[in-house]
Parts: structure tokens; sequence; C-alpha cells
């Protein structure tokens, strides 16, 4: 039987190793060269091989990878043999005429060798033609820095040697020009647009260090010995680095990831060129003084105008960059994904400055059943509805100032110049468009709003007239009515329900919510082990506010959403801070609450995957307790506690027993924890049957291999007669309080 052939990802690890054993060895190869005997054999004789390797490293490599641009690669070898090649005829020259004539045929190798390297190096790593004028720039930046060096130093002075044949003074010139467009080369491979790869590096550290050579043996011409084989050291790491881009998996994505330009980032290594560069220029000027030369006035002045205009011209694109990439940011930060509209921050920019400017009207608008076509359709389809009320806001509703997706189904529009009749009017005639049928994936669905209306006379701030246009909005939902205007009445005489939800509105908007923490205990010892976090909403004028009052009211106008965003993400900072702080004595879980309406809701796994690598809390640590009426129907529900389950995070099957059907939910709902409703732990110490289904409870939890916490536990007591029963957890006042931090002490214990 054959064995299976080896998967993708075991070839490229094989790959890539062959690529850094190659750089690894050439490496060594490089720093122990200038070692090597001066004036023998062994020296450029390794020296070749290494050039002769690369080139088959680079041909064999084209055939292994299928680069996008195998022509390149060619263009790019043919470089290197002729680079090779010249080297062999340097060394021919030397051995036949005792000395090494210059010029020699070796040189016009070199300078075809140039060319083809430059062209294959740009077009092998996909360096754009066009498009990325910034990487242009900094390319030209630098050769007019080197360009000024060269010619001060090294062309200048070649020109004006008469005593030099002529020859000699053209390749003197033509070696320096070959060096500034290999610098500019170096540079654009560096700065081009697109992912960075292994081989793009490699390409350009061996252009970089090509250039080095050339540039230190111009500079020297005369040196021999231990320098010059430092030298030359740097043109082998050129070879050795080319070869390792072709060897390098990566080389077969070298050309294919550039992207727009509009994506380059400006940063240190950008900063840093041009800013050498532009201190060449007095670098030059100093050193000429320094050596009591003459300066080369008219050099150095025309190098400092173009590095200055390419430096600016540099600088005024970021600019312009930084002035787009934050324009789309605002855009983005204003917008809502889903419909194109605006979205609560930039709708409540806009009513402050219309505020601030007059008296807007505000029409604020929830649609009705939109949750029974979201949760039997599914989100899709609601997504898709909410796209086309949107569509059907933004056009037909003739001059408003500005509509936005407020959340969820809640959407607003802001007359910023108009009278309460014409408010009324627009009022009146988004309910009529709005109950007009809809046609989303092929159905035709009916919804209608309940539309508040309220203007800004004698507002304080654009959060005062959105919570007057809550209360009025909320009226009109709970009178059955189709819209209604706000009046100074609706705060004392409608219904409590409806000012609870405005109220709650601001209240998560001003951070009046705040999360306490119960204990969840081992028992017989009462020593903490979990805590749950409890919402708290004190009020400031009512004062403390039940959850039991609250939270009903944000499950129906779906601002437990955003409530239940708010507490998951503070529960579990708050738990991550714990165990920063006090990680011995920090609780080993917590427990936060998930209502029906979240379940509903798409995206919620994702909320809490999102929020948990937000705080670098483990999943295991995080417990979610839903009830067993919000998962009984089933469908969209149980598919995001599957969901959640899959994170890895634990689901607690709240106020166990006093559901629908608490048994069948077991097999069909990934359970860990059941909590055991207070109402079976209250007469659990009495005689008789009030025991039996606090029994019953337990023995079912162990036979399922699930944790059971008894809830409610309020005496001594109950807390002993639990633990004779089996249970191993429990909650309660007994135990503890709901806290800002959890107890690190031993809490009351088992009688």
């Amino acid at each position: 039987m054959s064995s299976p052939p080896p998967d993708l990802r075991t070839i490229t690890d094989r790959r890539t190793r062959l690529a850094w054993t190659w750089m690894t060895a050439g490496t060594l190869i490089c720093l122990g060269y200038p070692l090597l005997p001066v004036g023998g054999v062994l020296a450029p004789a390794l020296y070749n091989v290494i050039g002769l390797a690369a080139f088959v490293a680079i041909l064999a490599a084209v055939r292994r990878y299928r680069p996008a641009r195998p022509y390149a690669w060619y263009v790019f070898a043919a470089g290197v043999i002729a680079f090779v090649a010249g080297d062999v005829a340097f060394e021919v020259g030397g051995l036949l005429h005792g000395e090494h004539p210059y010029p020699y045929w070796n040189d016009a190798l070199y300078l075809v060798a140039y060319p083809l390297l430059w062209s294959g190096l740009l077009l092998a790593a996909g360096v754009p033609a066009r498009r990325d004028v910034p990487g242009m720039i900094d390319a030209a930046v630098m050769a007019t820095g080197v360009a000024l060096v060269y010619w001060v130093f090294l062309i200048d002075p070649a020109l004006g040697g008469q005593g030099t044949p002529m020859s000699e003074r053209i390749l003197t010139v033509v070696y320096p020009g070959c060096d500034v467009i290999m610098c500019a080369v170096a540079t654009r491979l560096l700065t081009r647009t697109g992912a960075r790869t292994t081989s793009v590096v490699l390409l350009a550290a061996g252009s970089a260090l090509n250039f080095a050579g050339d540039l230190a043996w111009s500079l020297a011409p005369s040196l021999s010995g231990y320098p010059a084989s430092v030298i030359t050291a740097a043109f082998l790491g050129s070879y050795v680095c080319w070869a390792g881009a072709a060897l390098h998996p990566s080389m077969g994505d070298a050309g294919t990831s550039a992207r727009p330009a509009t994506t380059v980032r400006f940063g240190w290594g950008r900063s840093t060129l041009l800013v050498g560069c532009a201190l060449l220029v007095p670098a030059v000027l100093m050193i000429q003084g320094l050596r009591h030369h003459e300066i080369k006035w008219a050099a150095i002045g025309l190098g400092a105008v173009l590095v200055l205009l390419l430096v600016t011209a540099r600088m005024a694109g970021f600019v312009r960059q930084i002035q787009t990439q934050s324009a789309q940011l605002e855009r983005l930060a204003m917008r809502d994904d889903l419909t194109g509209l605006a979205n609560r921050r930039r709708f409540g920019r806009r009513l402050g400055e219309a505020l601030a400017a007059g008296s807007p009207q505000v029409c604020l608008l929830d649609l009705n059943r939109f949750k029974e076509i979201n949760d039997r359709l599914g989100h899709a389809v609601g997504d898709a509805l909410l796209a086309a009320v949107a569509d059907r806001l933004r056009h037909g509703l003739g001059d408003v100032d500005l509509v936005a997706r407020m959340g969820g189904d809640e959407f607003a529009v802001l007359l910023a110049d108009a009278t309460a009749a014409e408010a009324d009017a627009d009022a009146a005639r988004i309910s009529a468009a709005l109950r007009e049928p809809f046609e989303v994936a092929g159905q035709k669905l009916l919804v209608d709003a309940s539309v508040g209306v309220a203007d800004g006379a004698g507002a304080g701030d654009a959060m005062e007239v959105l919570r007057r246009a809550d209360v009025a909005m909320y009226a009109a939902k709970c009178s059955g009515g189709r819209w209604r205007r706000y009046a100074a009445g609706l705060d004392e005489h409608t219904d409590e329900k409806a000012r609870l939800g405005a109220e709650l509105r601001a209240a998560l908007d001003t951070g009046e919510f705040r999360l306490v923490y119960q204990p969840i205990v081992s028992l017989p010892s009462g020593d903490p082990r979990y805590v749950e976090a409890l919402v708290r909403w004190q009020h400031p004028q009512r004062g403390f506010v039940s959850p039991a009052e609250f939270v009903p009211v944000t499950e129906e106008n779906g601002l437990i959403v955003e409530l239940g965003e708010w507490i998951m993400r503070t529960a579990c900072s708050d738990f991550a801070r714990w165990h920063a702080e006090h990680p011995a004595t920090a609780p080993e879980r917590i427990s936060v609450n998930v209502s029906a309406r979240q379940l509903a809701e798409p995206g919620l796994a994702a909320m809490v995957a999102a929020v948990l690598a937000e705080t670098g809390m483990p999943a295991g640590r995080l417990i979610v307790e839903v009830t067993e009426t919000a998962v009984f129907s089933g469908g969209v529900a149980v598919r995001a506690i599957e969901d959640l389950h899959a994170l890895g995070v634990g689901i607690a099957l709240d106020d166990f027993g006093t559901g629908h059907s608490s048994l069948g939910l077991l097999q069909t709902v990934p359970v860990d924890v059941l909590k055991v409703d207070k109402s079976f732990v209250d007469n659990v110490t009495m005689a008789g049957r009030h025991a039996v289904i606090a029994e019953a409870l337990i023995r079912v939890s162990d036979g399922l291999g699930l944790s059971a916490v008894a809830e409610g536990v309020e005496t001594a007591e109950q807390a002993a007669e639990l633990h004779r029963l089996g249970y191993r957890l429990a909650q309660g006042y007994h135990f503890g309080k709901p806290a800002a931090e959890p107890t690190a002490r031993r809490t009351a214990a088992v009688a």
C-alpha cells in the first residue's frame, strides 16, 4: 500500500528550510571570505562558484514555483550570469596580462548585466510602473542624493582628468550612473506597495549589498588585501540574497501582492530615508569645506533644489493621504453599515448643530412586528427588510435634513428647519409609506411603525430632544396610534413603560448602569467559586430601579441588545482585572445572563468572541445563563447557544424546573450547568414531598454529568439539607449579597 502524498504545508515547510539553509551557509561564507588568502585561486574560484550557483538556483526556482512573471526571473537570471561572466573575464584578464586591464571585456559584460538586473528585479517584485507615485518619489530622492555624492567626489573629478584615456574616463562616469540606478531600484523594492514577502526583502537586500559594494569600490578604487576582500564579500552577499529570494516559497507570490498606492504607510523607514537624503546636501558641502577643496556650488545647489522639491512633493502627498484617510474614517464612523444611512452618532451630532441654530423637529420611529419577521424568516430577510425600509425613508420623504438608523429596527428623521405642522405631516407620511408592502426575498412583507415627534423648544441638548421623541413614540405604540407628538403632559400621564423606555436609552448613554456580583459557593465550606454578574440602575431622580421593572422594558424595545453587550464587556473586563490584580483569590468563572431577545439577534456569538479577544479572557471562564423560556421555541436561539458552546463558553439553564419542557431541553440544548430555581429551595428543609423535586433534580444533573447550582439559599438549614441531598454549589443571600467586587474571604458555611 503506497504512502499518502505529503500535504501542501509539509512541502512549503521543506522548501522554506531549504531557502534558509542556503542563506545561513551563504552568510557564513561571506563572513569568512575576507579571511581567505589574498592572491590565491581559492577566493576567486569560490566567488564565481557562488555566483554560478545563484544563477542555477534562480532557474530551478522558476520551474518549481511557477511565479506570475517567469520572464522577469529569466531576465534577472540573465543579469546574474552576465555578472558572473564579467567576474570570470576579470580574473582571466589578470592571468593573461599580469594585471587587470581597464577597460576590458569584463566591463562590457558588467554594463550588459546592469540593465538586465534592474528590469528583472523590478518586474519580479511586481513593482508597478505607474500608480505608486509616493514610491517613485522616494526612489528619486534617494537617487538624487547618491548622484550628488557621486558627481562631486567621482564624476566631476574624472571628467576633469585630462591625462586619463577617454575610454577610462567614460567608464568612470558610467559606473557611478549604474550605481545610482541600482540605488533607486533597491529603494523601489523596499518602498513598493503591497506585502513585503520574504522573497522581495531578499531581492532588496541583494540589491543594497551590490550598491554598497559598488559605492565602496568607487570611492576607494586602490584598495587591496583585507579591505578589498570585505568589499568583494558584499558582492558575494548580493548573489546569496538573490538566490535565497528565488529559493524561498514566497517567490511565487512576489509579483502578485501589489495594492493601490493609497494604502502606502509612511513609517519610520520612509521618514529616515527622506531625512537622510535631505542631509546629504549639507554633508557634501561640509566635507568639501573641511578638505579645503573647491566647493561645487552649481552641483550642490542643483542637488539641494531637486531634493527639496522631491521631499516637498512627498510630504504633500503624505498630507493628502492622511486627509483622505481621515475623511474616510469619519464617514465610516458616522455611517450605518447595513443600510448606508447615518448612524446614531452622526444623527446626534447633526441634531446638536441644528438645535444650536434653531428649533429642529425630530421624527423617531420603531418598526412593529419586525421581531416576528426576523425570527420566522431569518436574519438575512430581516436585514434585507431594514435596508428596504431605509431606502423608502431615504427617497420617499422629500426634503429632509437627515435620515438615520439609530440601532435595531429604530430609525430617525431630522427636520432642521420645519414647523410643527410640517413635521406632523411628515410623521403621517412616514406612517403611510411604511404600511405599503415590502417585497423582500421574493415575499411581500407587511410592517408598520410607531412614530414619535418632538421639537427642540426649551431642550437643553440633543439628548433631551431624542428623549422626548422616544416618549412620544412609546406613547404611540402603547395607545395603538400611528404617530404622536410629544407634549409636556406625556411625562406625567403617559404609560410608565413608555417613559421608562425613554429614560433607559438616556441611562445607557450617560453611564447610569453598574454591575454587581453575587458569589456562587462550594458546599459545605461556603468558599466562593464563581460569581454571577447582575445589572443595577441608579436613576438620578427615581433612585434604585429594580431589574424586574426595567429589564422587561429593554426586552420589549430592543435596548436589551445594546445593554447586554455592555454587561458582557464590563463583566469580562472586570474578571480579567481581578485575575491580573489578585490571581490567587479571584473567582474561577463568571456567569452573565443573556435574554431571549439577545439570542434572537444576529451576531451574538461573534460579539462574545470579540469581547473575549478584547479582554484576553479565556472562553472557558465564561458561563452564559439562559432561561428555559428563551430557548423553548428552538430555531435561532438554539443555534446561537450552539455557536457560543462551540467557542468554549459554558451554558447554564437558569430557573431550571419552571419552564415549558425542562427535561426535553437537556436533549436539544448543549447545557453545562443547571441552576435549580429558588422555588424548589425555599421548602427543602420541610419533611415529605417538598424536598423530592430538589433531590430529583440533583440526580438528573449528576446522571447527565452536569453541574447543579441551588439558587436562593437564605438559611444555613437550607444549605445543610442541600448538601445532604448532593448539591455542591449554591447561591443566595446566606452566602453573600451582590457587591461591586467579589469577596475573597470564606463566606458563611453550612451549619
